[in-house]
């Protein structure tokens, strides 16, 4: 067996569910589940019957770049999106079985395991940048985002000789758990880095498109290029999804877009590895795309329970609306799984312990004394959530 398959950790929700064994929950509560990032909103009804008709594309094997529609919708979309002056859908758009699927398997594509490679990643983290990190032969260096730096990832921590090792860097943005949007400075000093030392940049943008101000969308890596002269992207790829952008978690529909070098040795690979999008998810997925009306709506709805619950929740646990995204990143009073136990225990309702996202580096672990708030669910539970948390009793 791969002997790499030791170094992974469990995955969050595992130990959550362990955390959580043996509780009944008590009685009167309904469950409501804020810990997982699953959108919980209707499924427009134009993209279902975008699927239904083209179900008979079942038939036949999908391509591996896909069909040539979708990835002209992606690039039409990016292009509008983050005002660039071109995208080559032929070249620089490859769709991908959802961003968590790109994303792990686009570091088995650039990781060179002849050399010691490492792999960077902010911490807080999504655990699946440590895991293609891992399963790439490759070590991560864990960059703590914490309040006291806004959530920042602090490049300039890391010393020139750990920098010549570096292969690739992991950056979200939006943030997950903290809704950090990265600056174009930011951006500048990592594309200054890249040139340096010659690594890539895998930029995980999947909650790009919840924000809360319409007309001012969050700075995306692509963008960033673009504004300060880099049309090429090189080095640089960006990943983002239909999951949280038009509430279809389950079509498992993205893309990554960027470095035309890059994206043709990921193609290389993705044909062995074989998890191209079928026909009938593809068709669906330029009709979501191209249509931006149900992603208004979408926002309004997040907005809506940000502005309800969040003012409610600040009362218990210290909390703000992010930059973007879908998540409270809340502060505990007392040690984070315990108050996940507690809360559970007493209201029926599941958060996410901080502790769970993060690594013991750098001194400590940033997560600790954090829980991560996953507003997705109605807004009339995501209400009675805020209520139950704020009504909790910790003493005793």
């Amino acid at each position: 067996m791969n002997p790499d398959l030791d170094h992974l950790q469990p995955y969050p929700f595992e130990r959550l569910r362990e955390l959580f064994a043996g509780i009944t929950p008590v009685a009167g509560f309904a469950s409501i589940s804020l810990s997982m990032g699953e959108p919980k909103h209707s499924t427009p009804p134009f993209i279902l019957e975008a699927y239904a008709k083209a179900l008979s594309g079942v038939a036949s094997y999908p391509l591996t770049a896909g069909v040539p529609e979708l990835r002209e919708a992606i690039a039409a979309w990016a292009t509008r999106r983050y005002q660039l002056k071109a995208l080559d859908p032929s070249t620089q758009v490859l769709p991908v079985a959802g961003s968590r699927e790109g994303l792990f398997s686009f570091a088995q594509t650039v990781i060179d395991r002849s050399r010691d490679a490492r792999v960077i990643a902010p911490n807080p983290f999504y655990q699946i940048y440590e895991g293609a990190a891992l399963l790439a032969g490759a070590k991560p260096i864990y960059l703590p985002t914490t309040a006291d730096d806004g959530f920042r990832m602090r490049f300039d921590s890391l010393t020139p000789a750990q920098w010549r090792n570096v292969q690739l860097v992991y950056v979200c943005t939006p943030g997950n758990p903290t809704g950090h949007v990265m600056t174009l400075d930011e951006w500048k000093q990592l594309f200054e880095l890249s040139d340096r030392y010659g690594f890539v940049i895998a930029s995980d943008e999947c909650y790009s498109e919840i924000y809360f101000e319409e007309g001012k969308p969050p700075l995306g890596s692509l963008q960033a290029a673009s504004q300060l002269g880099r049309d090429r992207y090189e080095r640089l790829v960006m990943f983002c999804s239909l999951s949280k952008r038009s509430s279809v978690p389950g079509m498992r529909s993205g893309f990554v877009a960027g470095d035309a070098d890059a994206l043709k040795k990921f193609l290389l690979y993705r044909t062995y590895h074989g998890t191209a999008m079928s026909v009938a998810v593809q068709l669906a997925s330029v009709a979501a795309w191209q249509d931006e009306a149900h992603v208004v709506e979408n926002r309004r709805l997040y907005a809506q329970k940000f502005a309800q619950a969040t003012p409610v929740i600040n009362s218990r646990l210290a909390c703000s609306i992010p930059d973007a995204a879908f998540y409270l990143w809340a502060r505990t009073p007392i040690a984070d799984a315990e108050y996940a136990q507690r809360l559970y225990a007493q209201k029926n309702v599941t958060e996410l312990p901080g502790s769970y996202l993060s690594r013991d580096a750098s001194g400590g672990n940033p997560g600790t004394g954090y829980v991560r708030i996953a507003l997705v669910a109605s807004p009339a539970e995501v209400a009675d959530a805020a209520a139950r948390i704020a009504s909790l009793n910790l003493e005793g």
